[in-house]
């Protein structure tokens, strides 16, 4: 089988994906570890017996509903190269509008001297840690994680990245392992609710950890846990940021007022308009961070 033949196969069957041949390319790659440059310009090279078996394979997972980042192991996320397993979620493109808005904050909401403190909640592979730390270079950051797994696998793609020194990791409940009050808190806890599991695509519900999803009846267990520990944690004039469920708009900024009442609290719509994140603003320079 040829590299052509071999496209064009996956194209035949991942064609119920919403990206065929993309994800055909990407198990090509992976399977040959070639670039994509490479499977166009040699495109006749005949794969060897090894390589098509595995290639099928995986072609095989994939058209079961297996997530294309768990079957190569890695994915991009804001600009890096982030490896994943079965043990954190896959990194999702609306987060990295988490990581965009703290950028924004800390350039325009900032306001003390120096760099700021990061603490990203729940860091699973370290993407928003990561993503923060290869865009501020001076800041303190901090991650959690109650998974001994995901704190694995966050350390070493910050290790891979040469970022093993600019992040400290610390396995927890939260905010609990943190020791000095950070002037942001950023962070994407589980907020599937309960009622809607059931609705969720094969490749979430049968593939990514469910603690990594669920979030009790409603979604919000794990904000109500953390507003609660923030509320006497958070750094005077800092600010959080919550990734929450397209639905969650309302009552998230509800319980954000009333851990924060004198704080500005914003919910910030994704690309396609659905409610994505709380924005909690404690500090005066805020009023001006839109």
């Amino acid at each position: 089988m040829t590299i052509r033949e071999a496209l064009a196969t996956g194209r035949k069957k991942l064609v119920d994906s919403p990206s065929p041949a993309l994800d055909t390319r990407l198990i090509l790659e992976y399977v040959m570890a070639v670039s994509h440059g490479y499977l166009i310009t040699h495109d006749e090279e005949i794969m060897n017996p090894e390589q098509a078996y595995r290639y099928l394979s995986l072609l095989e997972r994939a058209s079961n509903g297996e997530p294309i980042p768990y079957l190569v192991g890695k994915t991009q996320f804001h600009g890096l190269d982030i490896k994943v397993s079965l043990s954190v979620l896959i990194p999702r493109p609306e987060t990295e509008q988490l990581v965009d808005l703290a950028l924004e904050w800390v350039a325009h909401g900032y306001s003390k001297l120096g760099w700021p403190h990061i603490v990203d909640v729940g860091t699973g592979s370290g993407c928003i840690a990561l993503a923060l730390a290869s865009e501020l270079p001076n800041a303190r950051i901090e991650a959690t994680d109650i998974s001994n797994n995901a704190l694995e696998l966050a350390e070493e793609n910050s290790r891979i990245l040469g970022f093993d020194d600019r992040i400290e990791f610390h396995h927890g409940q939260y905010l609990q392992p943190i020791v000095d009050a950070p002037d942001l808190i950023v962070a994407n806890l589980p907020y599937i609710a309960d009622h809607e599991w059931t609705s969720l695509g094969v490749g979430v519900k049968w593939y990514e950890p469910d603690v990594a999803l669920r979030g009790g009846s409603d979604g919000l267990d794990g904000i109500r846990q953390l507003l609660a520990q923030a509320g006497k944690r958070l750094a005077r004039g800092g600010a959080m940021l919550l990734e929450i469920g397209w639905q969650q708009g309302q009552a998230a900024s509800l319980l954000a007022q009333s851990t924060f009442p004198s704080a500005r609290v914003d919910v910030i719509q994704d690309y396609a308009g659905h409610d994505r994140v709380v924005r909690i603003c404690t500090g005066e320079a805020d009023s001006d961070n839109e």
